[in-house]
C-alpha cells in the first residue's frame, strides 16, 4: 500500500510540476498577480508529494520488502541499517528520485525565502525550476521507475553493491546531488533574467547565496568522495581522474568561477554576459555528469547505470535545457550591457583572471575525460587518458591561479597598481620562499615539486592574513575592527586558506610518498623508511554479511610501539565481490597506510604499506573552504532579498 502510495505521490507532483512551469510564467508575461501566485503553492505541494514519494522507497528498503524490483536488485535483510537506507540512492532510480527531490526542495525554498524577489522574476525563476522537475519526472516515470513490482518476490534480495556499503559513500551521493542540483537554481535565475531583460546588481547579488549553497555542498561531497576512495579502494591515492570524479570536479571549477563574477555584477555591474553563461554552464555541466555516470558511454568503478537507452533521454534534456538557454543567452546580448569601467590593472580584472583560469581548466578535464570515446567514434582508436595527462595539463592552470589569489585580493576597485599591491605582500613572499627553501633542504631527493607546492600553500595562507589586516587599516584598534569585519570577509579568507592547506597536502602526498609492497612472514619484523611494522597474526572474522581475512599488524618508531592496525580482506557472498579494507594510523603529519593481500604459496602474506606525507591537509582544506563558504552564506548581506529594495531597473523590450 505504501509504494502505491508513493508512486501515485510521484505522478501527481509531475502534473503540479507542469503546472508551475506553465501558470507562473503565462502570469509574469501578462501581469496576472493571480496567475504568478500559484508558483509558490505548487512549488511547496511539489516537494511535499515528492518527499512521500521518495519516503515511500526508503521505507521499503528499511523493511526489506522484496516485492519492489529495486529493492531485490539493492538490498539484502542481513545488511545493516545504515546502508538500507543508503541503498535507497545506493542505485540509478533512486538517485534520480533524490536528485529530482532536490530539484524541488530548492524550488520550494526560493518560494518560501525569496518574497523579496520581485514578483514576475519570482514567478519566472520557479516555473523555470518546474520545468527541470517536469523533464526529470518524465526520466523516473518512463524510464527508471523505482516502484516497479515483481509477480513472484523472492525470499531475499541481490544485495547493495560492497564498494558502496561504507559510510562516506552512504553520505557522499546526498551532498553531491545537493550540489549538483543546488546549481539547478543559479540555471534558474539566469534563464529568468534573461527572460525578464534585467540583469543587474541587485540580480547579482540574488543569485550568490544559491551557487554558493550549491558549491559549499559540492565541495562536501567531493571531499567525502576523495575520502572514500583513499581509505577504500585499497590503491593508496585520493584521485584518481576517473571520469565519474571529472563529472563532479568540472561542476565545481565553473560554481566557483560563477561566485567570483557575480561579485563584479554586484559591486560593479560588469561581467554581466559572463556571468550568465557561467550560470547556465555550471548547470550544463552538471547534466554532462549526470549523462557520464549513467549512459554507460564511460565506465568507472561508481558508474550508476550502463543504459544507453535513458543516457539518450538525459542527452535530449541536457539539449533542451542548454540549447534554449544559449538561444536566449544570444538573444538578450543587448540587455547584458555593462556599466562599471574598470582598468586593466584593478580587482575587476583579476577576477576576470580566475574566471578564464577556472574556466580553462574545467575544459582540460571536459577535453581529457570525453576524448577516449571520440576518438573511438571518430576514429575507431581505443585511447586511454590518465593521471599523468591530468596533471600535466592541469596543474599549470591552478598554479597560477594560487600566485595571483593574493594580489587580487589586497587589489582596490576600478583602478590599482601592480606595486602597491604587491609592496604590503613582499614579506610574506619572502617567508614562503624560505619555507620552499627549507622543505627543499630536508627532503631527501631533489624534487621541486614538493616545495613549489609548499611556497604556493605559505603564499595563499599568509596572503590571505595581510587582506584581513589591511581591512583594519591602522591604529590601536585593529583588533577591535578585524572582529567587526563582515562574515562575508571571514568566510573569504577562510575558504582562500582552505585551499591553501590543501594545496600543501596534495604537494606532500604527490612529492613524499613511500611505497612498499612485499610478503610479509608471521612476527617477523619488516622497515619502512623510519617505522618498523610486523605482521603478528591473521584471523578469519565473520561480519555481519560479509567474511573477512584480518590482518593485526603492529606500527612502531624507534622501537616504541605507536598503533595495532587490521587491514581486511572482505568478501561478501550474496553479491559474490571481494574489497580491501585499507588499515590507517592517521597523524597530521603522515599517514601509515597498510593493505592485506592473498596467502603467498610459499607462506606470508602479500602486505602493501604507503607512508603519506600531509594527507589530512587535504580533507582539512576541503573543510575550511566549505565553512568558508557557510559563513559567507550567514552575512545578512548575500541572503535571498538582500537587493530586493534596490533601484528598480526598467525592464528591456
Amino acid at each position: 500500500m505504501i509504494t502505491e502510495l508513493g508512486h501515485f505521490s510521484l505522478m501527481l507532483a509531475f502534473g503540479v510540476a507542469i503546472i508551475q512551469m506553465v501558470v507562473p510564467m503565462i502570469g509574469a508575461h501578462r501581469r496576472l498577480p493571480g496567475w504568478m501566485a500559484v508558483a509558490e503553492p505548487a512549488a511547496g505541494a511539489q516537494f511535499a508529494l515528492t518527499a512521500l514519494a521518495f519516503g515511500a522507497l526508503m521505507w521499503a528498503f528499511i523493511t526489506s520488502d522484496f516485492s519492489l524490483r529495486l529493492v531485490v536488485a539493492n538490498s539484502h535483510s542481513a545488511k545493516p541499517m545504515l546502508y538500507k537506507i543508503s541503498g535507497t540512492w545506493g542505485n540509478h532510480e533512486g538517485s534520480m528520485l533524490l536528485w529530482v527531490l532536490i530539484v524541488t526542495l530548492f524550488g520550494a525554498m526560493a518560494a518560501w525565502f525569496g518574497g523579496g524577489l520581485p514578483p514576475t522574476l519570482r514567478a519566472r525563476v520557479l516555473s523555470v525550476q518546474a520545468a527541470i522537475a517536469v523533464a526529470f519526472f518524465a526520466f523516473i516515470l518512463f524510464t527508471s521507475n523505482p516502484f516497479l513490482r515483481l509477480p513472484t518476490p523472492p525470499f531475499d534480495g541481490r544485495d547493495l553493491n560492497p564498494l558502496l556499503q561504507d559510510p562516506g559513500l552512504a553520505f557522499h551521493p546526498p551532498f553531491l546531488y545537493l550540489g549538483y542540483v543546488g546549481l539547478s537554481m543559479s540555471f534558474s535565475f539566469a534563464v529568468a533574467a534573461l527572460i525578464e531583460g534585467r540583469i543587474d546588481a541587485a540580480w547579482g547579488r540574488w543569485v550568490r547565496p544559491w551557487t554558493l549553497a550549491a558549491w559549499i555542498f559540492l565541495t562536501i561531497g567531493i571531499a567525502l568522495g576523495s575520502w572514500w576512495a583513499y581509505y577504500e579502494l585499497g590503491w593508496g591515492g585520493f584521485w584518481f581522474w576517473d571520469p565519474v570524479e571529472n563529472a563532479s570536479f568540472m561542476p565545481w571549477l565553473l560554481a566557483a568561477a560563477l561566485l567570483h563574477s557575480a561579485i563584479v555584477v554586484e559591486k560593479r555591474e560588469s561581467l554581466k554576459s559572463w556571468t550568465i553563461l557561467l550560470a547556465i554552464l555550471a548547470f550544463g555541466f552538471s547534466l554532462i555528469g549526470t549523462f557520464i555516470v549513467r549512459s554507460g558511454l564511460l565506465t568507472s568503478v561508481h558508474a550508476f547505470a550502463n543504459d544507453p537507452e535513458r543516457g539518450v533521454f538525459i542527452l535530449a534534456i541536457m539539449a533542451l535545457f542548454m540549447g534554449g538557454a544559449l538561444v536566449l543567452f544570444a538573444l538578450r546580448a543587448g540587455a547584458m550591457e555593462a556599466k562599471g569601467v574598470f582598468g586593466l590593472v584593478s580587482r575587476e580584472s583579476a577576477l576576470v583572471v580566475n574566471n578564464l583560469l577556472l574556466a580553462v581548466a574545467c575544459f582540460v578535464v571536459f577535453v581529457g575525460t570525453m576524448w577516449p570515446l571520440l576518438a573511438e567514434m571518430f576514429f575507431d582508436r581505443k585511447l586511454s587518458v590518465g593521471p599523468p595527462f591530468f596533471n600535466a595539463a592541469f596543474t599549470p592552470f591552478m598554479v597560477a591561479l594560487g600566485l595571483i589569489m593574493p594580489i587580487g585580493s589586497v587589489m582596490p576597485w576600478k583602478r590599482a597598481s601592480i606595486g602597491r599591491a604587491l609592496w604590503p605582500l613582499r614579506y610574506v613572499f619572502v617567508l614562503a620562499l624560505a619555507v620552499a627553501g627549507l622543505a627543499f633542504a630536508l627532503q631527501t631527493g631533489r624534487s621541486m615539486l614538493g616545495p613549489m607546492g609548499l611556497f604556493l600553500a605559505a603564499w595563499l595562507i599568509m596572503g590571505t592574513g595581510v587582506e584581513l589586516a589591511l581591512r583594519t587599516g591602522r591604529g590601536a584598534h585593529r583588533l577591535k575592527r578585524l572582529r567587526r569585519l563582515p562574515r562575508a570577509d571571514w568566510g573569504k579568507a577562510t575558504a582562500h586558506a582552505g585551499l591553501g592547506v590543501t594545496i600543501a597536502g596534495v604537494a606532500g602526498l604527490t612529492a613524499w610518498s613511500m611505497d612498499d609492497l612485499r610478503v610479509a612472514q608471521i612476527d617477523e619484523p619488516f622497515d619502512v623508511g623510519s617505522y618498523t611494522l610486523t605482521l603478528t597474526a591473521v584471523d578469519e572474522v565473520r561480519g555481519p554479511n560479509y567474511l573477512s581475512t584480518m590482518g593485526q599488524v603492529t606500527l612502531a618508531r624507534n622501537g616504541r610501539e605507536i598503533a595495532q592496525l587490521r587491514p581486511e580482506k572482505r568478501f561478501y557472498p550474496v553479491a559474490q565481490m571481494p574489497t580491501t579494507e585499507a588499515a590507517i594510523d592517521y597523524n597530521l603529519a603522515r599517514d601509515v597506510y597498510v593493505v592485506i593481500g592473498d596467502k603467498q604459496d610459499g607462506g606470508g602474506w602479500a602486505v602493501r604499506t604507503y607512508i603519506k606525507p600531509l594527507t589530512n591537509w587535504i580533507w582539512i582544506g576541503c573543510a575550511m573552504m566549505a565553512l568558508g563558504g557557510l559563513l559567507s552564506l550567514t552575512d545578512r548581506r548575500f541572503r535571498v532579498a538582500a537587493g530586493a529594495r534596490k533601484s528598480q531597473a526598467v525592464p528591456a523590450e
